[in-house]
C-alpha cells in the first residue's frame, strides 16, 4: 500500500505541473494575441538582382585594381544605357508589354497538420492577383506529409494555379513523400536532386489503447457517442472488431482517393506500380516517372535568370509564443528522427 501511495502522489505532483504550465501558456499566449495588432506581412525579394550582386562582387575579388576601375566603368555606361531605355518604356503606353516575365518563387516546408498551408494560400493569391501570360511559378517544396486534411488543401490551394493556366514548377531538393508528394504532383513540370526521397503514395494511422492499463487498475470509463461509427476506435474504450473494420475501410477509401488525385494529375504515371507505399530516391523516381528532371531550385532559379525576373514572395506571420515552443519541439523531434535514419 505504501508503494501505491508514493506512486499515487507523484502522479499527483506531475498532474500538478502540467496543469500549471497549461495555464501559464493559456495566459502568455492571449498576452501575445493582444500585443499583435497585425497578423503578418508579405515580403518581396528580386532574387536575380541578389544573385548578380553576389556574381559581381566575386567578379571584383578576382580582378586587380586597373581591371576593377575598367569594369566598374563599363559597368555604369551600361546601367545609363538601361535607365534610357527605361525611361522610353515608361512613356511609351505600351511599357508593361516590352517587360521581361516573371518567375515567382515559393516556399513550403511542411510541418505534420500542415499549418504551414495559410501562409501559402496567401502567397498564391497574392500571385494570382498580378500574375500575367507568359509569368510562372516555382514552388521549393520539403514535407515528409502528414495530416490529410491539412495537405489536401495545400495540394488544392496549388491546383487554383493550374485553374488559372500559370505553369508550376515544383522543386524537391531534399523530400517531397506522401501528403508531400500530394502537393508536388498538381505541377506541371517536377525536378528533384538525386537523392531526394520521393513517392509514399499511401495511408497509414496508428493509436495507442489503454483499455487493458484501466482495467488493471480499476478505472472506469464512460463514451457515449450518437452515431454507430461516430467513434470506431478509441484510446482508452475497449476497441471491437466492427470498430476496427470500419477504421480500415475508412483508411483504403482515403487511399482510394490519395491514388486517384495522383492519376489525375499525372495521367501518364503508371498509380499502381507506384502506390504500393514505398518512396525512391530521385535518380529511381525520374525512371518510374514520378518527376520529370534531375535538378536543385538554384540551378533552375540560375538558368530562367535571362529570361525571367525572378521575384520571391512570402507570407511571414507574427508567431505566438506557443508556436514558438512547438516549433522548437518539432524542430528538436525531426532532429531525432534524422539522427536514428542516417
Amino acid at each position: 500500500m505504501n508503494i501505491l501511495s508514493l506512486y499515487g502522489l507523484f502522479l499527483a505532483k506531475i498532474l500538478t505541473v502540467v496543469v500549471s504550465i497549461s495555464v501559464l501558456v493559456v495566459i502568455i499566449t492571449n498576452l501575445t494575441k493582444r500585443n499583435n495588432s497585425s497578423t503578418g506581412k508579405l515580403q518581396l525579394i528580386r532574387l536575380d538582382e541578389k544573385y548578380t550582386e553576389i556574381q559581381n562582387k566575386m567578379r571584383l575579388a578576382k580582378m586587380t585594381s586597373s581591371q576593377k576601375k575598367i569594369w566598374k566603368k563599363e559597368l555604369n555606361k551600361q546601367k545609363q544605357k538601361e535607365e534610357k531605355i527605361n525611361k522610353k518604356q515608361n512613356r511609351s503606353k505600351n511599357y508593361q508589354n516590352k517587360q521581361k516575365p516573371t518567375l515567382y518563387v515559393l516556399d513550403f516546408q511542411g510541418s505534420l497538420d500542415a499549418r504551414e498551408v495559410s501562409s501559402l494560400r496567401k502567397e498564391i493569391s497574392a500571385v494570382l492577383a498580378v500574375a500575367e501570360r507568359g509569368d510562372e511559378v516555382l514552388l521549393r517544396l520539403e514535407s515528409p506529409g502528414g495530416l490529410v486534411h491539412g495537405y489536401g488543401l495545400a495540394a488544392f490551394q496549388l491546383q487554383r494555379l493550374r485553374n488559372k493556366d500559370i505553369p508550376l514548377i515544383v522543386s524537391i531538393d531534399k523530400i517531397a513523400t506522401s501528403g508531400g508528394y500530394m502537393m508536388a504532383c498538381v505541377a506541371s513540370h517536377i525536378i528533384a536532386a538525386p537523392f531526394s526521397l520521393i513517392g509514399s503514395i499511401g495511408v497509414v494511422a496508428q493509436i495507442p489503447n489503454f483499455n487493458r492499463l484501466l482495467k488493471r487498475n480499476e478505472i472506469d470509463l464512460e463514451l457515449h457517442t450518437a452515431g454507430k461509427y461516430k467513434r470506431t476506435l478509441t484510446l482508452f474504450g475497449e476497441n471491437s472488431e466492427e470498430g476496427r473494420e470500419k477504421f480500415r475501410e475508412d483508411l483504403n477509401q482515403t487511399y482510394l482517393l490519395f491514388k486517384q488525385f495522383v492519376h489525375e494529375m499525372r495521367p501518364k504515371l503508371d498509380i499502381e506500380t507506384v502506390s504500393n507505399g514505398a518512396h525512391w530516391y530521385g535518380t529511381q523516381a525520374l525512371e518510374k516517372g514520378l518527376i520529370d528532371e534531375i535538378s536543385t531550385s538554384d540551378d533552375l532559379i540560375i538558368n530562367k535568370m535571362t529570361q525571367y525576373q525572378i521575384l520571391s514572395v512570402c507570407y511571414t506571420r507574427h508567431q505566438r509564443v506557443i508556436d514558438r515552443l512547438m516549433n522548437k519541439l518539432s524542430f528538436g523531434i525531426k532532429n531525432l528522427l534524422n539522427f536514428l535514419t542516417t
